[in-house]
């Protein structure tokens, strides 16, 4: 990773649910998206759930985390919870009016997504 983009983000990350679902899919993009911008880094929750030493350590030491859920399950919410993280911000794709399994993956929704969830860490 280039110091300019470690930079950009600081130790901002940021954590998707990634789900199968269509509102999964717009919390994926749009933290991919916030981390092309340059707000944070989207992080692996896999290694959270999962109890990677190294990805928990990083995480825990992080300055700032929002986590992005699709929909009101908040698998990646318990994901950090599971493992003592509770310093951190929360978005639910469906609480934006996005309907899971009605939501199409399209820019827009991404958009509004990634602005949410970036409101958060201001």
């Amino acid at each position: 990773m280039s110091n300019a983009r470690e930079c950009a983000g600081g130790d901002t990350l940021i954590f998707a649910c990634s789900g199968a679902a269509d509102v999964g899919a717009v919390s994926d993009r749009a933290a991919r998206q916030m981390t092309r911008d340059g707000i944070g880094r989207m992080f692996c929750l896999a290694g959270v759930g999962g109890r990677v030493d190294g990805i928990v350590q990083k995480t825990k030491a992080a300055s700032r985390i929002v986590a992005i859920d699709g929909c009101s399950l908040d698998c990646a919410k318990k994901c950090l919870e599971q493992v003592g993280i509770s310093r951190f911000q929360h978005l639910r794709v469906t609480d934006l009016g996005m309907e899971k399994g009605q939501t199409p993956v399209s820019d827009e929704n991404i958009a509004a997504t990634a602005r949410a969830a970036s409101a958060l860490l201001a």
